[in-house]
């Protein structure tokens, strides 16, 4: 392959990473936000101070507007890393499962598994002060198969099959 046809398959390659990332924050943010509300919050922006606590700690959890912007930065960044990652992983993950929508629903449950056992333990984010309830772990699982495994998976499953 030529010097320019490798830099156009970089190119699409990075597109393809941004836009899965891009559409998985995108619909997560939401969801989180969405589901904030739904649980008696009245500000949903509060989901991106909780995001910023996991470096900044329970100061940001009282921040104004930067703190907003530092957990959509952070909220992002995990997003695009999952999508790279699954881009990375996609021609193995293929081979034993041919459905991008299984492959997607299983890799939302890793990501879930990812950030609740190892990224949340290891992050500055407060204590949970409520007790465990699986009917909430369950939905939040869910949120994370369909709104960032699912579309990460399909849209990558898209780059791969030449679509």
């Amino acid at each position: 392959m030529n010097q320019s046809g490798s830099t156009s398959a970089v190119n699409k390659s990075v597109r393809t990473i941004l836009w899965a990332g891009l559409v998985a924050g995108i619909l997560d943010a939401l969801a989180a936000m969405t589901m904030t509300i739904i649980r008696g919050g009245k500000d949903p922006l509060a989901v991106w101070r909780y995001v910023a606590s996991g470096v900044f700690g329970q100061e940001a959890l009282a921040g104004g507007t930067p703190m907003v912007a530092w957990g959509l930065i952070f909220h992002f960044f995990i997003a695009l890393t999952f999508a790279a990652v699954y881009y990375l992983i996609y021609p193995q993950l293929h081979r034993f499962i041919s459905s991008p929508v299984t492959i997607g629903l299983f890799y939302g449950i890793l990501i879930w598994l990812v950030m609740n056992r190892i990224v949340l333990p290891l992050s500055n984010i407060p204590a949970p002060t409520q007790p465990f309830d699986p009917a909430k772990v369950a939905i939040g699982m869910a949120i994370i198969m369909v709104m960032v495994g699912l579309p990460i998976s399909l849209i990558v499953h898209r780059h791969y099959s030449g679509r």
